[in-house]
């Protein structure tokens, strides 16, 4: 990870995912806990933010799943 706050990535970048991205009950019509993407999954980046409390990037991935999924740095990597 790079410096706290600084992102890594910038909007537009093609992405996969590393980890099996589940559920945190962000997404109330599907299974609590259930897989949303899996690790391999790829997408691009629409929008990065900054978490105020964990002054953390917050990237929203769009992966044409007609998902828009906010993944933490460690979640994905550049295609």
């Amino acid at each position: 990870m790079t410096e706290p706050g600084f992102p890594k990535y910038r909007r537009g970048q093609r992405v996969k995912t590393v980890v099996d991205l589940v559920n945190d009950r962000s997404f109330p019509n599907t299974e609590p806990e259930g897989v949303l993407l899996a690790a391999g999954a790829t997408g691009e980046i629409i929008n990065v933010a900054i978490h105020t409390d964990a002054n953390v990037p917050i990237y929203i991935v769009d992966s044409g799943e007609q998902l828009l999924i906010g993944c933490l740095e460690e979640e994905i990597t550049v295609l």
